[in-house]
């Protein structure tokens, strides 16, 4: 049993609308081994080595369910168990995932197994380890040798795994604040492996690190923690604070205990969590070894009064108490019978306790500072405490060291609510955590006295979010409030275009459009990344990460995602939702790759996109397979997009009140035409968007009008789309590679990324309709990663439009051949009736595109079909034509061409194509096929 692939989904995909994991499983012989014929014994070792399977429900719904499949007459298969092994790891790790599903596929043994995880490297991980358990829970018989680590033992690693789970998760109190975020509707990103995590989107965003936020002044923080200017400024204000002393020796702390007068404390000048205090000082041999302990943690000691009372921890949020805690240090309480060791034990099974902030509860531990505790006291470890006896394990009551808490909200005094008020306010906290002790907090410490230890920048929610004993507050709502007050906003719209062809120069539209209403947009793209225009990141950015740099850049205000099939099949989308998802088309390209081999199974991937749509998904009517996705959706509206005004379904649709766009004959042309509920908009005549040619590129016209649709749907003004369509053209540096024209040669050069049989037939229709005075050439090309049908269909779609045909491939030959790709398209052309002489391998795309222009003359149109899109480009704006080319002699000023360009022809080359292998120059020609008519 092995794993084949792995796939890690961060957001909607085709297995679910949320983070999940899918492992291709080859079970091998297992496959005849399901659980009934593995017998009884398997199936109790596994629920022994993960009880909470018992819970799981299983197809049945309901607890119990899946061991009822472990133990039918027929079984389950193990990759089924798996599944369910993954997400039970993850539950006992401390997260909460549910969703698992596993299904057999076209090959025998071999099961997708899809299971729900919270974080990533937990995720796989767990998919690791419940493999390695299954193996262990085997015959040995049925076992490989490399199945199981080397001392390999089932407590260990689990155990080992949650450790490494734990140290990956959240912390309480950062994890309190996203679910608070989530409450209200506020999306979040975590940006490191730790607690730095962004709410909202772009221009909207605000940043948390565990309970700092991005509005916490720096010097506050700094205040805080410098805990002798911060005595200081209380002490100025009147607040109840210790004297103090700050000492860097060992000698210096005992005469400052003196001056100060016993009994004192001794605690780092800036520590925290409680580390290194030591209380109650009562001699000068006690504040010595308290001086070393707090030494540890920091290169200065504090040296200040004890003060008598009860430890309460009391928060404070944009100047307002919103919780009080009365704090207990960890401690045991004898019977009589156990010893302070086993009492230790006896608590720590308590499951509310863990490691760290693992659990509500932190587990005692019998270290230096409670055997300290204990000999103070005249204790030891193996000490039997009478019953009921109280013993004290450390000196603060912090709960990461093993204290407890108890909510005391409700009864605080008014006082020592505006004391610790006036206290954060003082140090300039948003966020603020006041150390308190009092004998009573329903008294005013004006009455009874009191102090204030220190005031926390970064003040735990635990004790607050989960006390041990009374009312659980919401310490982490106050702070969202704060950082996003009612209706503010936290969310940009979101826009998610896909399709087999137009979704760049679509995406491109849109964020033209909005640049053009006023917003920054940042847009994602096969080009790159772009922000409010500019090109930040260079690449194809179509998936999730492209998706994360624009939501984390803090000046848009819109995103408009290019989403590609290769993004959403290998990590899904990068946000769970969209406010408007638009397909375009669905067209056969890419079949055959990551299991993807129908158009139909295309479809369901595009259908992604309108699926985690909420207010609009915009469809592409005259394409049935986008049509059906319209069943598919929850969005509130749909917007069906025609070039066909008599398009009955759409009809339909807007006599219903429906939204949709349609092209519409007139007088004066073809209108783009808006309906929503029930209004008629005439919104553009298509001559006047300079994209579609006077109208000419249809492609584009039908782009315009999704764009359009898009834009009207995102509640952009129709001054503002009718401005941006006017002003957006198809220049190279408006949309590099889409339907870009170069006219100062003395032939025209029509360029374009097209690399699938839909666009180079969109591209050859127009090439079609262009006045062009003599010939039409073109240079043709196809990915090698397509299936040699798709290849040949590229050329197929070209056939009988061109005088004559160059073939090439690109850069990354993807598997293929080095001519293996010009090779099938020129015999397709061949097939399709183009005469031999009117086609040429010319492998190299440099070189094929420096031919096509040598061949070119004045009155030609040549259409090149690029890969390598700005090296391309400037091969046709630096291209000088020689003597005899073009009608134009060559300027003896000019430096020789590069060797690239090297290459010339003339018409005679072209008579003698079909006789010609290779010529001088090192360019290859198609010779005629061999059996092939």
């Amino acid at each position: 049993m092995r794993i084949l692939d792995r796939s890690v989904f961060v957001g909607p995909s085709l297995y679910a609308h949320f983070p999940v994991i899918r492992l291709a499983l080859d079970l091998g012989p297992l496959e005849q081994w399901p659980t009934s014929r593995l017998g009884p014994e398997f199936v109790d070792a596994l629920l022994e080595a993960l009880p909470g399977l018992a819970d799981h429900g299983c197809s049945y719904r309901e607890p119990g369910g899946f061991v009822r499949r472990l133990r039918e007459d027929e079984g389950t298969w193990l990759g089924h168990v798996l599944e369910h092994a993954a997400i039970e790891l993850q539950n006992v790790a401390g997260e909460d995932v549910t969703f698992g599903r596993t299904r057999g596929t076209e090959h025998p043994g071999v099961y997708t197994v899809v299971y729900e995880y919270e974080q990533r490297e937990e995720g796989i991980a767990a998919g690791k380890l419940a493999l390695t358990l299954l193996h262990s829970l085997l015959p040995p018989e049925l076992r490989e040798a490399d199945d199981l680590p080397e001392g390999w033992e089932w407590e260990s690693a689990r155990d080992t795994f949650i450790r490494y789970a734990q140290r990956r998760a959240l912390g309480p109190s950062t994890a309190a604040l996203v679910r608070a975020a989530v409450e209200r509707g506020i999306p979040w990103l975590r940006m490191n492996e730790q607690s730095l995590v962004q709410l909202g989107h772009g221009k909207y965003q605000q940043r948390i690190q565990a309970t700092i936020t991005g509005r916490t002044p720096y010097i506050a923080v700094e205040l805080a923690g410098d805990k002798e200017e911060t005595n200081k400024i209380l002490s100025a204000l009147g607040l109840p604070v210790p004297k103090q002393r700050l000492v860097r020796t060992s000698s210096g702390a005992v005469r400052a205990a003196q001056r100060i007068g016993y009994p004192v404390v001794t605690k780092p000048y800036n520590g925290n969590h409680g580390r290194g205090i030591s209380i109650q000082l009562t001699s000068d041999d006690e504040v010595r070894a308290g001086f070393e302990a707090a030494l540890e943690h920091s290169r200065a000691v504090i040296v200040e009064t004890f003060l008598t009372g009860y430890d309460h921890r009391l928060l404070v949020v944009n100047g307002e108490l919103v919780a009080a805690t009365l704090r207990t240090p960890g401690h045991v309480v004898g019977d009589g019978r156990h010893s302070i060791c086993e009492l230790i034990e006896i608590v720590n099974e308590d499951p509310r306790r863990g490691v760290g902030h693992e659990k509500v509860l932190t587990r005692l531990e019998l270290d230096r500072e409670a055997r300290m505790m204990l000999e103070r006291g005249g204790l030891a470890a193996d000490s039997v405490p009478g019953d009921g006896q109280v013993v004290h394990l450390r000196a603060t009551a912090n709960l990461s060291t093993g204290g407890t808490a108890t909510d005391v909200t409700d009864i605080i005094h008014p006082d020592n609510r505006e004391m610790a008020v006036r206290a954060v306010r003082a140090i300039g906290l948003d966020v603020g955590g006041v150390d308190f002790l009092s004998s009573n907090i329903a008294e005013s410490y004006k009455a009874i006295g009191g102090g204030i230890c220190e005031i926390n920048a970064a003040p735990g929610f635990r004790m607050h979010v989960a006390p041990s004993e009374g009312t659980s507050r919401d310490a982490a709502g106050p702070v969202i409030d704060m950082l996003f007050p009612p209706a503010t906003p936290s969310r940009v719209p979101i826009a998610a275009v896909t399709g087999t062809n137009g979704k760049t120069t679509t995406a491109r539209m849109v964020a033209h459009i909005a640049k053009m209403s006023g917003f920054t947009p940042g847009l994602t793209t096969t080009d790159g990344v772009y922000i409010d225009g500019h090109l930040t990141v260079k690449g194809d950015m179509t998936g999730p990460v492209a998706t994360g740099m624009v939501l984390t850049d803090p000046h848009i205000d819109i995103a408009v995602l290019e989403t590609a099939r290769g993004g959403l099949l290998r990590a899904g989308m990068g946000v769970p939702e969209v406010n408007v998802g638009a397909v375009l088309n669905v067209q056969a390209d890419h079949l055959g790759l990551k299991g993807i081999d129908t158009v139909e199974q295309l479809a369901k991937v595009k259908q992604i996109v309108v699926e985690v749509a909420r207010d609009c998904a915009v469809l592409n009517a005259d394409d049935p397979k986008v049509l059906k996705m319209s069943a598919y959706t929850d969005a509130e509206n749909i917007c069906y997009v025609t070039m066909n005004p008599a398009h009955p379904l759409v009809r339909e649709h807007v006599r219903a009140g429906g939204r949709a766009c349609a092209l519409e004959e007139g007088v004066n042309g073809q209108m783009i035409t808006m309906y929503d509920n029930g209004s008629h908009i005439p919104l553009l005549w298509t001559h006047l968007i300079p994209a579609t040619l006077e109208g000419r590129a249809t492609f584009n016209v039908q782009n315009a009008m999704f764009a359009a649709s898009i834009a009207f749907s995102l509640d952009i003004k129709l001054d503002a789309i009718r401005q941006g369509l006017r002003t957006f053209d198809t220049t190279f540096y408006q949309a590099p590679g889409r339907m870009n024209i170069f006219d100062e040669h003395p032939f025209k050069v029509l360029f374009d990324y097209g690399h699938n049989a839909h666009a180079v037939q969109a591209m050859t229709r127009l090439a079609g309709q262009l006045d062009v005075s003599r010939r039409r050439i073109v240079v043709l090309a196809g990915p090698g990663d397509r299936r040699d049908e798709d290849l040949a269909a590229i050329a197929q779609a070209a056939a009988g439009h061109f005088d004559h045909y160059i073939c090439r491939r690109d850069d990354n030959l993807r598997g293929r051949d080095g001519d293996e790709v010009p090779r099938i398209m020129a015999r397709a052309l061949y097939a399709a009736g183009v005469p031999k002489e009117a086609v040429s391998t010319i492998p190299d795309e440099q070189e094929a595109i420096i031919a096509g222009l040598r061949m070119a003359r004045e009155g030609d149109l040549l259409v090149i079909f690029a890969d390598q899109l700005v090296r391309s480009w400037k091969q046709i704006v630096h291209f000088e034509p020689q003597a005899g080319e073009a009608g134009k002699k060559p300027d003896p000023s000019r430096p020789a061409p590069p060797a690239a360009q090297a290459a010339s022809f003339d018409e005679s080359d072209f008579e003698q194509i079909g006789d010609v292998v290779r010529d001088e120059r090192g360019i290859r020609f198609a010779p005629e096929p061999e059996g092939d008519d």
